[in-house]
């Protein structure tokens, strides 16, 4: 996970263009603040990025708690969003602070890939802690074991197609091919999960899951699943 903080929290150049950086969070942002259930919520959005957009997913809720682990990033939020009273910028380790059965809806999206099984069971667990009985937890953009990267290239063109960056995700595409993020990619892999598996897995971990109608995102080849505590016997 180490090298992929790295990657993440330098000048990469995984947006092809201001327009797909600047879209692809207000996309992710709009989802997310769609599962707000009510303006008393409070939130936490783990491994959230550069989250340009997360006024909009606090404008629906009590508070949300942006958990960052790239140190560059999370500066950049604290700077973006320290005025807001209802946003808190945290580092992972500041979960441990988190008072228990104390969120509403907790979101990992776009980092379940980036993580071992073990890391993930980890982390799923750590959550069902903090979530109250009645709260749900959104695993994704879950990249299922058999998605060609000729799909997600589709998808992204076709996005791109839709806010006017066509050239730059053309020209962006053919950088990637020799970029850190292709290389990084090449060497450590990606996880995948069956949407069975994922459901399994949620499930070890104390939750009854479903996959949504629509994963978080343009990418709709990938997953995203709805877990809820299960009540203890």
């Amino acid at each position: 996970m180490g090298d992929w903080i790295a990657f993440w929290d330098s000048d990469h150049t995984i947006y092809v263009s201001a327009c797909h950086r600047d879209v692809h969070f207000r996309t992710i942002a709009e989802d997310i603040a769609s599962y707000v259930p009510s303006p008393a919520a409070t939130i936490l959005d783990y491994g959230c990025g550069e989250a340009l957009y997360a006024d909009r997913i606090a404008a629906k809720a009590q508070r949300l708690i942006l958990v960052e682990a790239a140190p560059t990033v999370r500066a950049k939020l604290t700077a973006r969003f320290g005025r807001d009273s209802r946003i808190e910028v945290k580092g992972p380790e500041g979960l441990a602070a988190v008072p228990e059965h104390s969120i509403d809806v907790a979101i990992v999206n776009s980092v379940a890939q980036y993580l071992t099984g073990p890391q993930l069971d980890a982390l799923v667990g750590s959550l069902r802690r903090l979530l109250r009985p009645t709260g749900l937890l959104l695993v994704g953009d879950v990249i299922p074991p058999h998605l060609s990267v000729i799909t997600d290239t589709l998808a992204l063109l076709r996005f791109a197609s839709q806010h006017g960056f066509v050239l730059a995700a053309v020209s962006g595409l053919l950088v990637t091919i020799v970029s850190d993020y292709r290389r990084l990619r090449t060497r450590l892999g990606l996880s995948r999960y069956a949407e069975g598996e994922m459901i399994q897995r949620l499930a070890a971990a104390g939750f009854s899951a479903t996959r949504a109608a629509r994963n978080i995102g343009h990418n709709q080849a990938r997953m995203t699943f709805l877990a809820r505590p299960c009540r203890s016997p």
